[in-house]
């Protein structure tokens, strides 16, 4: 699906310059890819979501399903924060830097710095963005450590922070597995937090690790 999305989304891009087109067709080709792979996802809490406002989304993150099956639920097209050695790979990184993500340099704290002040300058030109606080994806179904790269982006932004639960999907696809089974799957979109309303950084990350981690099945909540 990701084939056909390329074939009719890359030359749009390079002839208008745009990704919309691009951007469509990736949504089109994730939804069908997981339908035929016999996935199925049930969304929850979305309706509390303005589709005009920008937002900040912060996902737990425990298998390479999670992207393709997160970003079409999202309400708008948005942004997102990946390893820049993605943006090196051949037309898959023009497409990157088309759809205004952003290039984040683990290894390199000062790179690193200048990826969340790029990336507040992406939020407030009214561009949603989605993270995995985590930085990786979780072995065991359980939260990781947050970074705290993306609280700052939130607190400097000063735009609604949504918290979301992926439920299923270290059961169908786990960091490492092999085989994808077909498993129920769930998105749970939490009530916006208004960052201003936070005295610090760390108590706007206890408040989102909180929210995502209410919905974990009990075998992998905190």
């Amino acid at each position: 699906m990701a084939l056909v999305a390329a074939v009719g989304g890359f030359p749009a891009l390079y002839i208008t310059g745009r990704v919309d087109a691009l951007y469509g067709l990736s949504l089109w080709a994730a939804r069908t890819g997981c339908r035929l792979a016999g996935l199925r996802v049930t969304v929850f809490g979305r309706e509390q979501l303005d589709p005009a406002k920008a937002y900040l989304f912060m996902a737990n993150h425990t298998s390479n399903l999670d992207p393709p099956l997160i970003t079409p639920e999202l309400p708008r097209r948005v942004s997102i924060m990946a390893k820049q050695e993605l943006f090196r790979i051949p037309l898959f990184g023009r497409a990157m830097r088309a759809g205004e993500f952003i290039a984040v340099n683990r290894k390199n704290r000062s790179a690193a710095i200048d990826s969340v002040r790029q990336a507040v300058r992406t939020l407030q030109s009214g561009l949603g963005m989605m993270v995995f606080p985590e930085g990786t994806r979780s072995r065991d179904g359980r939260l990781l450590p947050f970074k705290k790269g993306p609280f700052h982006l939130a607190m400097e932004a000063s735009v609604p922070v949504v918290p979301i639960t992926i439920v299923g999907t270290h059961d169908a696809w786990p960091k490492g597995g092999l085989r994808l089974r077909k498993v129920p799957l769930e998105i749970h979109f939490h009530p916006p937090l208004d960052p201003r309303q936070f005295a610090s950084r760390d108590e706007l990350l206890l408040a989102v690790r909180k929210a995502i981690n209410s919905k974990l099945p009990d075998r992998y909540r905190e």
